[in-house]
Formats: C-alpha cells, structure tokens, sequence
C-alpha cells in the first residue's frame, strides 16, 4: 500500500477497531469516518486514474467524490459514514453489480 496522506497528531486513545478495505485489513479508532480511517493508512481514497485526488473534502458531503461500496453493494459516503468493526468496503465499483 502506498504511503499514509494523514498522520495522527491527537485523539490516539481512541478504541482500535478493525475494517476490510479492498480485502486487506486496516485499523481505525472508534469515531473515525471511512475516509479518515483508509487515509490515515494508505496516500489515495481509490487508487483509480483520473479519480478526484481530494475525495472527502468539501467538508459537507456535497462533492460525491468519496463514495465508495460496502461488500453487498450497497454505495456509501465515506467522509460521513463511520467505521464500525467488522465493516467491508470496496473502493471499486463492485464487480457483482456489473453483471445485473
């Protein structure tokens, strides 16, 4: 995985909890968004060309550049929605969904 674009200067007390993101495990502490968590351990949201390199950021969930997918499809926000344990996203666009 590439780089961390984030680092973590307070708040290190929190819970660990853990998420799937794209199959590989990851930490995020209680509290976190899925945006927070996937870029506090990896440079980019998705690792797609031509993708928004500032997913997440318009701070009020308007810029629909950080969605991403929970593993039964269903599209999330990621810069609104918290990660909770066990939680399976994909950054892709869910190959299952293709095929209907």
């Amino acid at each position: 995985m590439s780089e961390a674009r984030l680092q973590r200067v307070k708040d290190q007390d929190r819970r660990l909890i853990e998420i799937i993101v794209d199959g590989w495990a990851m930490s995020a502490m209680e509290g976190d968004t899925v945006l927070v968590a996937i870029l506090a351990q990896r440079q980019l949201l998705r690792d797609a060309p031509g993708e928004p390199v500032g997913a997440g950021f318009c701070l009020m969930g308007a810029c629909q550049d950080c969605w991403v997918w929970q593993e039964d499809g269903r599209r999330i926000r990621a810069c609104s929605t918290y990660a909770e344990p066990g939680m399976r996203i994909r950054t892709t666009w869910p190959d299952h969904l293709l095929a209907s």
